[in-house]
């Protein structure tokens, strides 16, 4: 799912998220799994670390992504998750939020297809909780911090996620709940031992309060503050001022402009810019005439500055990836050759002993040279292969790699109908891309059947269909011979294709049904449908029709000219 990031994060949510980020990144150094030697992985992760302790992100980024490469050769699960863990705080803190997403669920597969816990399954939770509360997705963010809990974590890092599902709470305004989640970890010793924590919580709970209009607000509020100038916490006391001038908004405007000033010039010296901005804003809210004008101006050329400088540290964290996948292309490319050299060179020693033997055994001489030759023929088949991907790449996916890289490179992405032709370009390269991976892949029809099923169906969407299916999780697909997930999938494969090349469809419906031992799947769509004669001809579904004779079943197309298209399938289970 892409999430819009909305303009101005509510401020209370920043020093809450650094908070959590900050204790659980410290304990995926301290709890890392030993090392056994100074292994390459371990290497790459740790000149990751060094880079972002450095304020390196893009160094940082990098060296991530090639551990976590690194580690899909080994098969090293943990560290895969632990590499892309990293890899989407490093976007989340760039601003990067649909990109951090993107990477965090990557993780997923590896985590559902694991019957342990895995080490950086908490801080994926974590991590995703913590893009979903800045992008003001809370139902999302409580759902995974919720996840985050119940997994293997302590109880310190429990309780900054209970402080964090508190605020989703305060954003959906369920203020109630988050009030009782935060007077429970002001009563914890834990916490109130640690005077930074103990004021966050008091000004959240305060912040929380004064949203709900409770008059216990201020106390809470002067609280938080009151120890933040004693342990001059000055990132902490941007959030105490902010919620102070929330605070006096409708009660005193001097005394909100006061407080929002001095979050201003906190942020300032913390180069802090999303706290700059909403004490700018709040500056605004509270000013007149020339004063109005000094911080408006400076709200527009903070806000631009901030959206050029995230959106530049998207295009190079997609630029990093791209590169390096490329990179280890062209190393797999020169493998294989090398290879394939070395099996030449094989072949031909081979062949001389052979020849050596005939003077010896006629029998040994026969036999080697049939071995030889379909050890030939192999290699010749396997050469063709790659040499056919190899082409396919070229003609395919060459040219539009390249016109795409001019085009980020010359336009403006900030402009929004740049920005959505990159974005097709992109989609037009990766389906080329799928689609010659799917050629060249056996069919999942296991336990990722299911998932996989439902990547094909949404590979169809496009900015102009949109492709819906329901009740496809109701299925026991597990009980599904082999043969028949195959002939599923091939069929709506190839009814989805026919609906883009034929119908002009803008929204198209499958629906699963498994009723009395047949399944039963129901195609829809709003196109231009077909004439009687287009109807007979099935207009290229005759290949779906045998395939759905075959296993006993029964299909049936219904259309109107100009009202859509139907399909009607059941077969037994």
């Amino acid at each position: 799912m892409m999430l819009k990031k909305k303009h101005f994060p509510v401020f209370h949510l920043f020093l809450a998220l650094l908070f959590l980020t900050q204790s659980c990144e410290k304990k995926k150094r301290n709890n890392s799994p030993k090392k056994q030697g100074l292994t390459e992985i371990n290497r790459q992760i740790d000149i990751g670390h060094k880079h972002y302790e450095n304020e390196a992100f893009d160094s940082s980024y990098y060296y991530f992504n090639k551990a976590k490469y690194a580690a899909e050769i080994k098969k090293d699960t943990s560290r895969i998750i632990q590499s892309l863990s990293w890899m989407a705080e490093i976007q989340r803190n760039q601003g990067d939020y649909s990109g951090s997403e993107t990477t965090s669920i990557e993780a997923f597969p590896f985590i559902e297809n694991s019957n342990k816990y895995l080490y950086g399954e908490t801080n994926i939770y974590i991590g995703l909780g913590n893009n979903y509360l800045i992008t003001f997705d809370n139902e999302n963010a409580i759902y995974y911090y919720k996840k985050a809990i119940n997994s293997k974590t302590d109880e310190e890092i429990k309780s900054g996620i209970k402080n964090n599902i508190g605020l989703a709470y305060t954003e959906k305004g369920d203020y109630q709940k988050a009030i009782q989640l935060f007077l429970p970890l002001i009563l914890k010793m834990e916490i109130i031992n640690n005077q930074e924590t103990f004021a966050r919580i008091n000004d959240n709970l305060g912040h929380t309060y004064d949203k709900s209009g409770n008059s216990k607000s201020f106390f809470y509020l002067n609280k938080g503050l009151k120890i933040r100038e004693k342990i001059k916490d000055n990132r902490g006391l941007i959030s105490s001022h902010l919620n102070l001038s929330e605070y006096y908004k409708k009660r005193n405007s001097n005394l909100s402009k006061k407080h929002a000033l001095l979050a201003y010039k906190k942020a300032t010296k913390v180069k802090a810019v999303d706290e700059r901005l909403q004490s700018l804003k709040l500056l605004i809210q509270n000013s007149s005439g020339d004063e109005l004008k000094k911080h408006s101006l400076a709200f527009i050329h903070i806000n631009d500055s901030i959206n050029k400088v995230r959106q530049k540290a998207k295009n190079q964290f997609a630029k990093i990836k791209y590169d390096f996948k490329k990179e280890k292309d062209e190393n797999l490319k020169l493998k294989a050759q090398k290879e394939l050299e070395s099996e030449k060179q094989k072949n031909k020693n081979i062949l001389l002993y052979a020849i050596v033997a005939i003077i010896t055994v006629v029998s040994i001489i026969i036999t080697n040279l049939i071995l030889i030759k379909n050890r030939r023929e192999k290699i010749k088949v396997s050469y063709n292969t790659e040499i056919r991907i190899a082409k396919k790449l070229h003609d395919e996916l060459a040219n539009d790699v390249y016109h795409t890289m001019a085009f980020a490179e010359t336009q403006d992405l900030s402009d929004t109908h740049n920005k959505e032709i990159l974005i097709s370009n992109l989609d037009t390269i990766y389906l080329r891309t799928r689609n010659i991976s799917r050629e060249n892949n056996t069919m999942e029809t296991g336990r990722l059947f299911m998932s996989n099923l439902k990547e094909m169906m949404s590979g169809f969407n496009t900015a102009n269909v949109n492709v819906i299916s329901n009740g496809i999780e109701t299925i026991n697909w597990k009980t599904l011979e082999l043969n028949k997930k195959i002939i599923v999938y091939r069929v709506l494969q190839e009814i989805l294709v026919n609906m883009k090349k034929h119908s002009q469809a803008s929204l198209v419906v499958l629906t699963f049904k498994e009723n009395k031992n047949k399944l039963q799947i129901d195609y829809t769509d709003n196109g231009i449908g077909a004439t009687f004669e287009q109807l007979n001809s099935k207009n290229g579904l005759q290949n779906v029709e045998n395939r759905i004779k075959a296993i006993k079943g029964t299909i049936t197309f219904e259309s109107k000219s100009s009202k859509g298209f139907r399909i009607h399938i059941v077969f037994p289970i």
